[in-house]
């Protein structure tokens, strides 16, 4: 018996470096990822910006100088830019929650020095002071699996504060109406909070009609149709080949690390087994 427990614990540990093997592969897979899926967001927001200030609130964008057309162009594109580094804080910074807290106090001190150059600059740096780093060399599937449920959810995290970001720097500069309520600004929750009805639109844009009540006249209450930046990974993903592609090679090595933890608990349990029934015979006197 104490041989089968050598030949299980023999399995197991070519499971753990062939697990090790996937992690490293899966942690480079979204290196790549991240980094394409930065460039890609970045020009999807310019995109949903350029619609929405020319076709959704042209009257609004002609109000503007040529001075602050230009600072509201700047501008998007540096909540893009910082959007795509932030994507990959996750995967690569090794610093402590400590120094994560301190970053975040640097970042609000120039959000103050940056407001007067900007139509809106005072959301323009996403908020890292929650971050958790992660690492993937590990021979556990379940954390594996767990890291990367986790940067998954990061990515959706970035995009909904990116757009929520991007709705307030437009509302600011007098594109989007000031009496835009902030569910719909919150973006992908916007839908299901406010009382709405989702109209069909450009990719990455939230077109919908809503109610807005008059809290001083009710009757000038009524049904308003509005349009709002609403990134969404899965039309981001459809938008650029290269990136689609990589996605294609992670779902690849999911389904590999998967078949591998399967066969992982397989044999930790079958040396469950193994190691009481020895324990069985070890106690047992007649």
């Amino acid at each position: 018996m104490a041989r089968a427990i050598e030949r299980i614990e023999q399995d197991i540990a070519a499971l753990q470096e062939a697990i090790r093997a996937i992690a490293i592969e899966l942690q480079s897979a979204y290196a790549s990822y991240l980094n394409t899926l930065g460039l890609a967001l970045r020009k999807q927001l310019i995109l949903a910006s350029y619609h929405l200030c020319t076709q959704g609130y042209p009257e609004n964008f002609l109000h503007l100088s040529l001075n602050q057309r230009q600072q509201l162009q700047q501008a998007i594109r540096k909540l893009g830019q910082l959007a795509a580094e932030q994507l990959l804080i996750y995967l690569t910074s090794q610093e402590s929650e400590e120094d994560e807290v301190d970053e975040g106090d640097d970042i609000d001190e120039m959000d103050e020095v940056d407001e007067e150059v900007t139509p809106s600059s005072s959301s323009l740096f996403l908020n890292t002071s929650n971050s958790q780093y992660l690492t993937a060399n590990t021979s556990d599937p379940i954390e594996l699996a767990k890291w990367q449920q986790k940067l998954e959810e990061v990515a959706q995290e970035i995009l909904k504060k990116l757009s929520h970001d991007a709705n307030l720097l437009l509302q600011k500069a007098g594109i989007l109406p000031k009496k835009l309520p902030e569910p719909i600004l919150a973006a992908a929750a916007a839908a299901s909070e406010a009382s709405a009805e989702v109209m069909p639109g450009p990719p990455n844009l939230l077109n919908l009609v809503i109610e807005i009540e008059n809290e001083q006249q009710s009757e000038d209450s009524g049904l308003t149709q509005i349009m709002a930046i609403n990134l969404r990974l899965g039309e981001i993903e459809f938008a650029d080949v290269t990136l689609s592609s990589e996605r294609k090679r992670i779902r690849s090595i999911l389904i590999q690390l998967n078949k591998l933890g399967r066969e992982y608990k397989k044999r930790y349990k079958e040396k469950a087994i193994a190691e009481a029934e020895a324990a069985w015979r070890a106690s047992w006197f007649e």
